[in-house]
């Protein structure tokens, strides 16, 4: 049940009219799946993002597994991801049978960090899956050239990511095949649904196939597969959506670069970085508050402001520790538990206005004082001789 004393929220949907009639058409078309709105959309996307295909799912985490099952990797085989990411990252490879192998983070930018991957990599080692966080894109060169040279393709979580770009080019098409997901909490939504991009027309046909039981023709089916296929209202709402991106992501811009004039230089808080390279879609504003987040975080919820962690590791979840190597012990990754200590995401959905950022800045600025002055009168004296 949402809370009642929440008056900003870290998300907020662009569903209007245009989605309500889009609907309409579709239920009065009589075509509810497998059709035209599934096609359009598909390619509309890959359109957007540079692509050659676009393959539609119901939910991103199907696509995931899809893009796993598409390159042949099951059992025995490892895939390395970050544990800074949403769960069905890791579990994805779980259920394919495979096993996800955690590499440590970027601290700035909370992306794979390519020389702790170069590290984890082993004759079983399948593909490298990086996750844009936030909606940033991280060492996507350094990590091109690393699969490159182990063999082993490179394999994009794109789910915050829709219309990120890197180098001036839309994030989709680094790796051989990239995840977009349609979750409430991202930019454009379909309530539930998954997009996955390629320029490999194998790579694209097996995933038609996974999708849709394996179908070749009606009732012909050539290889095992799911029902993972996307409505097609949602398919409908979906082409809407994509016609508001650029304008969302412009205005969560400007909201972004709005929050960080009035919080850069604050002590005890560090802004989202930016890449030079590198243009975010701005799905999190994520900010590092080391030794004061929860009191932080506690603040802004009194004052009816949501804030949430984004995300807790998953290497450090029971499902993730029942399923290592037997130790009973998580993955060592010290810059990941080290940022996720001190990590807390702010509203920045595009609807917020400029007196609402106004309000989020100032009560954070009014937390991180209150936290900084409890912190340093708590603060155990030095011994005489300390260093």
């Amino acid at each position: 049940m949402p809370d009642s004393n929440v008056r900003i929220r870290l998300g907020s949907p662009d569903l209007g009219e245009e989605e309500t009639e889009a609907v309409r058409r579709v239920l009065h078309s009589g075509v509810l799946t497998n059709g035209a709105e599934n096609e359009a959309f598909a390619q509309e996307f890959a359109d957007r993002h540079q692509a050659r295909f676009g393959v539609t799912f119901c939910t991103g985490t199907a696509a995931l597994q899809a893009m796993l099952l598409a390159e042949g990797i099951g059992p025995g085989d490892e895939v390395i991801v970050p544990s800074m990411t949403f769960v069905s990252t890791a579990t994805s490879v779980h259920h394919v049978g495979a096993t996800p192998v955690f590499a440590d983070i970027d601290p700035r930018t909370f992306n794979l960090d390519p020389r702790s991957v170069e590290s984890r990599i082993t004759r079983a080692t399948r593909a490298v899956m990086t996750v844009h966080y936030a909606g940033q894109p991280g060492d996507l060169d350094g990590l091109a050239r690393l699969c490159a040279t182990a063999g082993v393709p490179l394999l994009e979580d794109a789910a915050q990511a829709a219309g990120a770009e890197y180098r001036g080019r839309p994030v989709g098409t680094f790796g051989r095949s990239a995840m977009f997901s349609f979750t409430p909490a991202k930019n454009i939504t379909t309530g539930e649904g998954g997009m996955v991009l390629t320029d490999d027309p194998g790579i694209a046909e097996r995933l038609k196939l996974l999708r849709n039981h394996g179908q070749t023709g009606l009732y012909e089916h050539e290889t095992l597969g799911y029902n993972w296929r996307l409505t097609e209202m949602q398919a409908a709402i979906g082409r809407v959506q994509l016609r508001k991106l650029d304008g969302i992501l412009g205005r969560k811009q400007l909201i972004a670069e709005s929050l960080t004039r009035r919080l850069a230089g604050l002590p005890g808080l560090t802004t989202p970085h930016r890449l030079p390279d590198a243009q975010s879609a701005w799905t999190l504003y994520t900010c590092l508050l080391p030794g004061i987040r929860d009191h932080v975080l506690a603040h802004l919820l009194d004052q009816g402001i949501e804030a949430r962690v984004y995300f807790p590791p998953v290497h450090r979840q029971p499902v993730s520790i029942r399923r290592d190597d037997g130790t009973g012990q998580a993955a060592a990754l010290p810059v990941t538990d080290a940022v996720a200590q001190a990590m807390l995401s702010l509203p920045v959905h595009h609807r917020l206005t400029e007196a609402e950022v106004a309000e989020i800045a100032d009560a954070v600025t009014t937390a991180v004082g209150r936290a900084t002055s409890l912190q340093n009168a708590t603060a155990e004296p030095m011994p005489v001789g300390a260093p």
